[in-house]
């Protein structure tokens, strides 16, 4: 069973000793409001010298933890079920006045994970995408969605699916792209009447920018043009000191990716064996630095490799 620690911090900037005072103390949960399975460790902390807190739940039942509990610096609540979402706020008190307490703070909405199977989230045209360039997120199969950024969960948005064809989808447009808005993406689901009970993540999906920099070359060591069953190796260069390149194939889902090595005619290089060839198709490539995994250059130019003899698959399954 998962034990969920819940992180509170209440903060304000006075407190006049008494409930409904023009203190507001502020509520959060720590690492985040959305709890997956496993720990997240509580904390409630205030400037203020207050001594003691109480956290009360809003809406439904609430949990044994909160009844008539007054606590010092954490609050564990656990195991975490759907039974702990909901909204819930605290209020804090000065030792020398337990029985004054200061106004609730704001409300801080805990929601779990888990309850549900994944969602499917998708780019259209694509996850990579241009600067100012718009991409739209679509999910699938829930009522309700909950989008974030991977360690931005304050950059959380819900969405309301609409049904087309008998299934649940919602679109996101994430227009004129920026180098801020490029990162790695999952979503949740949930239904109409448990919104706080969320499903498990989707599959990530990093939405690229790219473009900001030179574009590399790509050339196949034995040429375009090779026997079906033959060896192709495909080589990614660039006087840039790109630290990786990324492969991918036109119309194919994944990439792949190298790290770049130097070479003695002053280029980063990285080649990409891929078997026996079986099939043509168009390649381009991208280069990137490691601490900017979301920032590629822009793609080189497109290279059509051709194979003479059966056509099934270039990569070898």
């Amino acid at each position: 069973m998962s034990l969920m620690v819940v992180s509170m911090a209440c903060v304000g900037e006075s407190w006049k000793g008494i409930e409904g005072g023009s203190d507001k103390p502020l509520l959060s949960a720590w690492p985040s409001p959305v709890v997956p399975p496993g720990h997240v460790i509580l904390r409630c902390h205030s400037y203020l010298g207050f001594n003691n807190f109480s956290v009360y739940k809003e809406d439904g039942v609430p949990g044994t933890e909160l009844y008539n509990r007054i606590f010092w610096k954490s609050l564990f609540m656990g195991p975490a079920t759907p039974a702990h979402t909901g909204t819930y706020r605290c209020r804090g008190s000065h030792p020398h006045s337990p029985s004054g307490w200061s106004a609730p703070s704001n409300p801080l909405v805990i929601m779990v994970t888990g309850v549900h199977t994944k969602p499917s989230l998708l780019a259209h045209p694509g996850p990579l995408v241009k600067s100012e360039e718009t991409v739209i997120l679509q999910y699938v199969m829930f009522e309700h969605f909950l989008l974030h950024r991977e360690g931005k969960f304050n950059d959380t948005l819900r969405l309301i699916g609409e049904h087309h064809d008998g299934v649940s989808k919602a679109n996101f447009s994430i227009g004129r792209m920026t180098e801020d808005l490029a990162g790695t993406y999952r979503c949740y689901g949930s239904v109409t009447h448990s919104p706080y009970q969320l499903s498990a993540p989707s599959d990530s999906l990093d939405i690229v920018i790219i473009g900001l920099r030179g574009k590399p070359s790509l050339s196949a060591q034995l040429g375009p043009t090779v026997q079906a069953g033959e060896s192709v190796t495909l080589s990614c260069s660039s006087r840039s000191s790109y630290d990786i390149y990324h492969l991918s194939r036109e119309g194919e889902a994944h990439e792949r990716r190298l790290p770049a090595e130097p070479k003695v005619n002053g280029t980063f290089q990285a080649d990409f064996p891929l078997g026996p060839a079986t099939h043509g198709g168009t390649y381009r490539c991208f280069g990137s630095f490691r601490d900017s995994p979301y920032k590629w250059s822009d793609l080189s130019d497109p290279l059509l490799v051709s194979v003479t003899g059966e056509e099934t698959s270039l990569f070898p399954k």
